[in-house]
Formats: C-alpha cells, structure tokens, sequence
C-alpha cells in the first residue's frame, strides 16, 4: 500500500510559478512510476507528466517546455515545477503511483492516487 499527500497548490497570476510535491509512505516508493493528472471543473482527468523508476519523463504537449517532473527517492518526493503559468492550467493536480514497466500516460496503470491539490492561476 502506498498512500500519496500532494502539496504546493495555490493561486497565482498568470506568468507566474509553482512547485507541486507528492510525497508518498512507503519503503519501495523507488521502484515506482509517479505521474501527476490534473482535471477542471467540466472537464476530464487529464495526463499532465510521469516519472518513471529509471528517472525517464513524458509530458503533456501544452505543458512542455514549462513543467518538469523530477523525483527524490531518499525524500519519496516528486516534484511538478510550472513555469510560465496560463489561466488554462487552472485544476485539481493529482499524482498518481504504480508499479509499471517502461511509461505510460494512461491513468489506468496507476494503483495509488493522492487527494488532490487545487491549481488557479488568474489572468
């Protein structure tokens, strides 16, 4: 069993920066893919990044070049650093863990999933 907090959400104004954390319990947190979601109101849960165990990364097409995913395994700790933030990016963020070989964007491949942190960025 894993169990996932995130953290760092709040509101901000267009441009600007944020720093998503997804701490998880867990001795072989290591050994997991680690990938953050995010949905709008009306909207889908959609893939944003993931990180797999051998630190390999995807991303989204409108995050790219803006967002990066990075992970601490001694902290059992992923990071989502967004830059550049537009009013679109606004959401509840999500990470997600599971146990996969090689990458995926699918959330279905994920076993664990944290509460949630909202993301509002005004315009």
């Amino acid at each position: 069993q894993v169990r996932l907090v995130e953290s760092g959400g709040g509101l901000v104004q267009a441009g600007g920066s944020l720093r998503l954390s997804c701490t998880a319990s867990g001795r072989t947190f290591s050994s997991y893919a680690v990938g953050w979601f995010r949905q709008a109101p009306g909207k889908e849960r959609e893939f944003v990044a993931t990180i797999n165990r051998s630190g390999s990364t995807r991303y989204e097409d409108s995050v790219k070049g803006r967002f990066t995913i990075s992970r601490d395994n001694a902290e059992n700790t992923v990071y989502l650093q967004m830059n550049s933030l537009k009013p679109e990016d606004t959401a509840v963020y999500y990470c997600a863990a599971g146990a996969i070989v090689g990458i995926t964007t699918r959330s279905g491949a994920y076993d664990y999933w944290g509460q949630g942190t909202q993301v509002t960025v005004s315009s």
